[in-house]
């Protein structure tokens, strides 16, 4: 029985088959982007990208989520081509080393989620929620897969300075009940919701956004979870993001706490095992 609180059991079609969350999901992050906050460059270029997939996997991953274009704060801008050229033979690689692992493509533009569901991708994770590619959501409608909705306001380059909220769970909550309805009304089924911590929030907002998360259960769907070694943790700490794994398993224990159903983990080893130790 979970210690946690228990919120009501969704699930979502993936490849065909029904993925429940009785107990929640782990997603590994496989950056194959050269200047992400954390790990940029060391998964870049398909070796490299198949070795970490092996290790996030052999941990327990349940769902790889491949990012080609650096969302962290002031990144730089590449094309769809750029961004293409690295997500696609990576896709195809892991189709044929690891045929069953469930691939999520993180990107916010329509054409490079299509492209990669095609070569046979499975998720899409996109951080703008459909701000940034007017195509997004009709291009999700008709692939008929999973959509991950997240809050953001502006861009990478932006964000930081559109942190004005009357009440920011609040605000958060009403931005993805309109996108969530905008997606109903196209027909699509399976959509995951994503708070968006560290994306135009403040260190204090995005604490609070922790604490009050399960107001988001409101909507009745899947909700992922995404602090790990962000700067929430390692501003508020003073450290490096390679420094803050205990204060990010901190943070991942009061989101199982509020009901959250999927950690996107750097560290899935760590999430797998505070997972299993109330589930």
């Amino acid at each position: 029985m979970s210690l946690f609180h228990s919120a009501a059991c969704q699930s979502i079609q993936v490849n065909g088959e029904l993925m429940d969350f009785l107990k929640p999901k782990v997603m590994g992050i496989l950056n194959l982007t050269p200047d992400s906050f954390f790990d940029g460059g060391q998964h870049e270029g398909v070796s490299a990208a198949l070795k970490h997939a092996q290790k996030l996997l052999n941990e327990g991953a349940d769902i790889l989520d491949l990012g080609a274009y650096s969302s962290r704060p002031g990144a730089k801008e590449i094309s769809e081509q750029e961004e293409l050229d690295r997500m696609l033979p990576v896709i195809e690689a892991l189709k044929k080393e690891y045929p069953d692992a469930i691939l999520s493509i993180d990107t916010f533009r329509a054409k490079v989620a299509r492209e990669s569901i095609q070569a046979g991708a499975h998720i899409i994770n996109d951080i703008s929620g459909g701000t940034l590619d007017p195509e997004m959501f009709q291009t999700v409608a008709d692939l008929q897969v999973p959509y991950i909705l997240m809050h953001m306001r502006g861009t990478p380059s932006t964000m930081t300075k559109l942190t004005d909220y009357d009440d920011v769970v609040n605000d958060v909550a009403v931005h993805l009940g309109n996108a969530v309805a905008q997606l109903r009304a196209l027909g699509v089924k399976d959509i995951i919701l994503d708070p968006g911590y560290g994306f135009a929030k403040t260190v204090a907002q995005n604490y609070e956004l922790l604490m009050r998360v399960d107001e988001l259960h409101y909507f009745g769907l899947p909700i992922l979870g995404g602090i790990s070694r962000k700067s929430m943790l390692y501003k508020k700490l003073n450290l490096k993001p390679q420094d803050v794994l205990p204060g990010t398993i901190a943070l991942n224990t009061l989101l199982l706490e509020r009901g959250v159903q999927i950690l996107r983990v750097h560290d899935v080893k760590e999430a797998k095992q505070l997972i299993d130790i109330f589930y």
